[in-house]
């Protein structure tokens, strides 16, 4: 990828969504990953559609289904654009997807990703129950799922690579930051911080 220090949010995960896509054994898989809907999909809108496979709104189903695909050794990136809904997947993130590697006794570590934002509040504030953060219970929660944030344009690469090549039998949660797509609030967010 890039060192440029002026990196653009939006673009960098753009760009880290199309490398991914070119990878061995990487779908996307979930809301608005194959059509519009949403603004995590205009990060993949240009990614080949083979490897993005739209799901119905069940977010439980959608994680059940991508650790049935994890299993069978693909690396699935299972896209939510809300940490609000993620929450009705938590039961088969904290029963299954985080324990099978301990009930196995290790012999089916699951490397799956799940790429997750926290919903931008602007220009329009979509309501209460869509932009949430639970990064912090969720890094309680798992032993065998790491959480990252990606509070700047440069943690983008280096997290989903990362996640996508880590050989310790772990699977990855990351949160984007919905805000941050907006490259006005992020130059202004990135400026402060550097205060």
């Amino acid at each position: 990828m890039t060192t440029n220090t002026q990196l653009k949010y939006f673009d960098e995960l753009k760009r880290t969504m199309e490398w991914l896509a070119q990878q061995p054994k990487v779908m996307f898989v979930g809301q608005t990953v194959a059509g519009p809907g949403t603004f995590m999909y205009q990060t993949l809108r240009d990614c080949p559609k083979e490897r993005c496979l739209e799901m119905p709104i069940n977010e439980s189903f959608q994680m059940q289904f991508t650790i049935g695909l994890a299993l069978t050794g693909y690396v699935p990136i299972s896209v939510y654009p809300r940490q609000n809904f993620l929450l009705l997947a938590t039961g088969d993130m904290a029963n299954m997807l985080d324990k099978i590697p301990l009930i196995s006794g290790g012999k089916w570590p699951l490397k799956m990703i799940i790429r997750v934002a926290t919903g931008p509040d602007a220009p329009v504030h979509p309501g209460h129950q869509h932009i949430g953060n639970y990064a912090k219970a969720f890094r309680e929660m798992f032993k065998w799922i790491e959480v990252v944030e990606l509070d700047s344009a440069e943690e983008i690469f280096p997290a989903y690579n990362q996640a996508l090549n880590r050989t310790d039998g772990k699977s990855t949660m990351i949160i984007e930051h919905g805000n941050f797509y907006n490259e006005e609030y992020y130059a202004k967010r990135m400026i402060s911080t550097q205060r």
